[in-house]
């Protein structure tokens, strides 16, 4: 399985020791940078990827940040991000305030914006009338950060506390029905605050808006290309690498299968990849990946058939935690052994992404570590003995797959589906078994088949069935059958945090149901989740 990806990989992360390159010496993410400074929100990898949407680069950093070594960086602009805190509790999170005096622009946003107006001199208090949703937002300003957008334009409001009263050398730029300062400038420094959020769809011109931003404010002029990055990174690895080997890991997931496909482009022959199947893929995957890494990247790939070994592991166990530690452990075993036959070998290449290393503190001047947990148990131990290769810690879910495009993965690869590092495992309710796996995977197949048949595969986030440890009667030709039940989800989602059920036609999941109950045998009841996250979670297990 890959071996750090968050998608497919059921170790978790590797020890760390470095990237391909540091984070702030490769010259392509240098020239531009604009930081995001995470207060708490559940918003700021939204706010950096829509910066990167607009062509500049930008990474979260955590909200104390010194003055000093936001100078070392040298951004062209600060963004400070929303917050679930009051700027007038005691606890709040508070940035450094000598940043305001930089002359590094800096855009406030929501709680980001109630920061910089106090220490600036105004207030903020909580409101009698709380703004969550919609708002009609009137520009009375539209020099700088409103050129080009309506006077009139809808935004996205979600706050309790707000700005009451503004510095003199403050000036406002748009207001709302209940807030008089929905936007504001400092007039002597290049400080801006928002009250909405650009970031979200929801508001109308947000793109304009963090646009004007970045190339009015900031001054940026939109270098950053994916292109560059892989370029960059391809040489960084070459250097690095030298002649040595590097063992990756695939799964036939995305971010895998970039991370060996930009290796193979760097080092060629020096790139080991190991599959291990170990029973627990979709249908014909192992198939999919031996195709593509033998036949267009032609690269050393070592398949180790595993099947066995797991369901061994697996013999008897119900609980989903145990599953994913039993997996976890057989994997790593697997692992080691076909690793020890690459001789050579010093790098361990994984999938990491950009959220990866913000959620788990791997970044010095990041937010706090978090305890990421979603599907990856433990991880790679450090007896293993290789220097880690991340090549793609910079970037986020969406630029892998155009970055997957560029260097030449087919569209089935890249737009696949996200898939749990424990496999069909957690989507087999109850003890697992060769039997129960067997049927899992044809309906999922057929789950699948349908979405894309009908055109819909794009369009939704996650697809599957999950089999559940419940039997119900049925009739079929003239006999009574009391078989298994099926559940489909499908889910869609932005960023996999939160996510609504997906609104299927009836007659798509009809087609679904009959197929799978006439062609999987030991399936008699198909039922549909009709579940968001949250409360529920996108898997079942």
């Amino acid at each position: 399985m890959s071996v750090a990806s968050a998608e497919s990989n059921p170790t978790g992360s590797a020890s760390s020791t470095t990237g391909a390159a540091s984070r702030h010496e490769q010259s392509a993410l240098a020239g531009e940078r604009v930081l995001v400074l995470d207060f708490g929100s559940q918003l700021a990898q939204l706010i950096a990827r829509r910066v990167r949407e607009q062509h500049v680069y930008c990474e979260i950093v955590r909200h104390d940040l010194s003055a000093e070594r936001i100078a070392e960086i040298a951004p062209k602009g600060i963004i400070l991000s929303g917050g679930p805190s009051s700027v007038y509790a005691a606890d709040a999170p508070r940035c450094d305030p000598k940043l305001f005096e930089m002359g590094i622009p800096v855009l406030g946003i929501c709680y980001g914006m109630q920061l910089a107006c106090e220490a600036l001199g105004g207030r903020v208090h909580a409101h009698d009338v709380r703004e969550y949703g919609r708002a009609h937002c009137e520009v009375v300003d539209s020099a700088d950060l409103f050129r080009g957008v309506h006077t009139q334009t809808e935004v996205w409001m979600s706050h309790g506390d707000q700005v009451t009263q503004i510095a003199a050398d403050f000036t406002p730029l748009a207001k709302t029905a209940t807030c008089p300062f929905a936007a504001v400038r400092h007039n002597r420094l290049p400080v801006y605050g928002l009250q909405f959020h650009p970031e979200v769809t929801h508001t109308v011109e947000g793109k304009t808006i963090l646009g004007n931003f970045l190339r009015e404010v900031c001054g940026t002029t939109g270098q950053w290309r994916l292109g560059d990055f892989a370029d960059e990174t391809i040489a960084a690895v070459r250097q690095r690498v030298g002649g040595s080997r590097v063992i990756c890991g695939l799964s036939g997931g995305v971010d895998s299968s970039v991370v060996a496909a930009l290796l193979a482009k760097a080092i060629g022959p020096q790139l080991s990849c190991i599959l291990v199947d170990n029973g627990l893929l979709r249908k014909d995957e192992e198939a999919a990946v031996v195709r593509e890494f033998t036949e267009h990247f032609q690269t050393d790939l070592h398949v180790v058939k595993a099947e066995q070994r797991f369901l061994e592991r697996l013999a008897g166990v119900v609980d989903p935690q145990e599953k994913r530690r039993r997996i976890g452990a057989e994997f790593i075993e697997c692992f080691k052994e076909e690793a020890a036959k690459v001789e050579d070998a010093r790098f361990l290449a994984q999938g990491t992404l950009y959220p990866d290393v913000i959620e788990s503190g791997g970044s010095g001047d990041g937010p706090a570590a978090s305890i990421k947990l979603h599907h990856n148990v433990g991880g790679l131990p450090k007896e293993l003995g290789f220097e880690l290769i991340e090549p793609l810690r910079d970037l986020f879910k969406d630029e892998v797959r155009r970055l997957g495009l560029q260097l030449g993965l087919p569209e089935e690869i890249v737009w696949r589906h996200p898939f749990p590092g424990p496999g069909l495992a957690v989507r087999c309710l109850g003890e697992v078994t060769a039997d129960k796996l067997h049927t899992l995977r044809e309906a999922d197949a057929i789950v699948v088949g349908e979405i894309k048949a009908a055109g819909l595969y794009r369009q939704t986030s996650q697809a599957f069935a999950v089999l559940l440890p419940v039997q119900s009667v049925g009739v079929m030709g003239d006999g009574r059958t009391y078989e298994n039940a099926l559940a489909v989800r499908c889910v869609n989602t932005d960023d996999f945090m939160t996510a609504d059920w997906s609104h299927l036609p009836h007659d798509l999941l009809s087609r679904i149901s009959t197929r799978i109950i006439n062609e999987v045998a030991g399936v008699n009841r198909v039922v549909y989740d009709i579940s968001s996250k949250p409360p529920a979670t996108i898997e079942w297990e």
